[in-house]
């Protein structure tokens, strides 16, 4: 089955054309279905998605140590990590701004550095690299408990490269990538839970021009080598940002994946799907459309670099943005491509210079506080039930009943959660 999605401004008779640059093959179409949706019905449609696929029914019951049920119990359930990541991406600014570090700190649990891991950044001048920015960031992740993404490793752009690299031959190239996979990756083993290993691989092919078209294919081979303990992305723009763009479609996308995976050597490398998300107006059925068709593979998916360009509808599309991304089943995490630097961000900024938000970072705390990061209250009743429907994630609970009592517990998705509550009996 082909899927797709697109948006119309006009109303009126349409005609669909389909075409192949396969001259020799012949195009047969069936069971044709165009689908309208008003934007109340595609909201609706999030809203029952992210009911089935986000949240659980849970019921807690405190008891005495006898098994009896206790009324009346005072009870708070605050969420300590959500179950799908959102995160933001830092820079180096963070490590002196105490301002930046605590409205950071407060909002998110999953982080990837602007820059800093970058090539260009790390290695100057052949043979001299330096690490101590990456270091000091990832030390604060940690002290903040904060997940990193690795990125990147390389980067097919030409424009975005060591200056030294390119006068190196095919040979001395080849020499500087493997010391390059090898020196980063194992460094930072065990640290991370992700690397984006080649970025904007079907848009530039500077490696490919050098040393081959199976260049990129060998440094997943050589970065599976060095750390097989995390996902390896693949990172690249206009899959699902743009339809106009020819470079990255999602079948293109899945080929190079096909590629990659079928290098000697590579079938068990843990390729994921990294989808830079620069949205200027979203196209968010051709956006879920896009999706849909990258999930076929059964690979990780994230939205790694998410950005609206800067307009006055800049927040409405962020929000719609991240609540089609929230309701699809196959998006496990999600970064936010915002980190502040005073002369301005990449594209978007959350905040002023003053770490107060704009209307985008109020885009971001809206949706963080519907996804389940307050604090719920009540009482048990009679049969010293208490019953919720929690996003999922990581939660702590109290229970106060003449003294109080803390229990952790964790809310995952299971077909069994859709149709019946979770059940944690607690004794107090």
């Amino acid at each position: 089955m082909l899927k797709g999605g697109f948006s119309s401004d006009a109303s009126g008779v349409a005609e669909l054309y389909f075409e192949s640059e396969n001259t020799s093959v012949e195009i047969w179409v069936d069971s044709i279905s165009l689908q309208p949706f008003t934007q109340e019905e595609w909201t609706s449609h999030q809203d029952q998605s992210i009911k089935k696929i986000r949240k659980a029914n849970v019921r807690i019951q405190a008891v005495d140590k006898q098994g009896n049920p206790l009324p009346n119990a005072k009870i708070s359930i605050e969420q300590k990590k959500p179950g799908l990541p959102v995160g933001c991406a830092i820079n180096k600014n963070i490590l002196t701004n105490t301002a930046y570090q605590n409205w950071f700190t407060s909002r998110f649990r999953v982080t990837t550095f602007e820059n800093e891991m970058k090539w260009y950044s790390t290695e100057v001048s052949p043979g001299h690299e330096d690490f101590s920015s990456v270091d000091a960031l990832l030390r604060f992740a940690k002290q903040h408990n904060i997940a990193v993404r690795g990125h990147n490793v390389l980067r097919d752009d030409p424009k975005f490269q060591p200056r030294w690299l390119y006068s190196l031959s095919p040979t001395g190239l080849s020499r500087a990538v493997a010391k390059r996979i090898n020196s980063m990756m194992s460094r930072y083993k065990g640290q991370l839970i992700a690397w984006d290993v080649v970025n904007e691989n079907l848009h530039f092919s500077l490696f490919e021009s050098k040393l081959g078209k199976h260049a990129s294919a060998n440094f997943y081979k050589l970065a599976h080598t060095t750390d097989a303990t995390v996902p390896l992305f693949l990172n690249e723009y206009n899959t699902i940002e743009d339809s106009r763009d020819g470079a990255s479609t999602p079948a293109k996308y899945l080929l190079k994946l096909r590629e990659i995976k079928a290098f000697p050597a590579n079938r068990n490398v843990r390729m994921a799907i990294g989808l830079e998300s620069h949205f200027s107006t979203p196209n968010l059925p051709y956006m879920r459309a896009s999706i849909d068709t990258l999930a076929a593979s059964g690979l990780p998916i994230w939205l790694t670099e998410l950005d609206v360009q800067s307009s006055t509808n800049q927040p409405k599309y962020l929000d719609m943005i991240m609540k089609e991304s929230f309701s699809h089943p196959k998006v496990d995490g999600i970064v936010i491509w915002a980190a502040w630097k005073p002369q301005g961000c990449y594209r978007m900024c959350l905040t002023d210079n003053n770490f107060k938000n704009l209307p985008a970072g109020n885009v971001v705390d809206n949706m963080l506080h519907q996804w389940g990061s307050t604090t719920l209250v009540g009482s048990t009743g009679s049969d010293g039930l208490f019953e919720a429907s929690l996003f999922h994630g990581e939660y702590e609970v109290n229970i106060t009943y003449l003294s109080p009592l803390a229990h952790s517990f964790m809310v995952v998705s299971t077909n069994a959660s859709q149709l019946s509550p979770v059940i944690f009996q607690v004794s107090v």
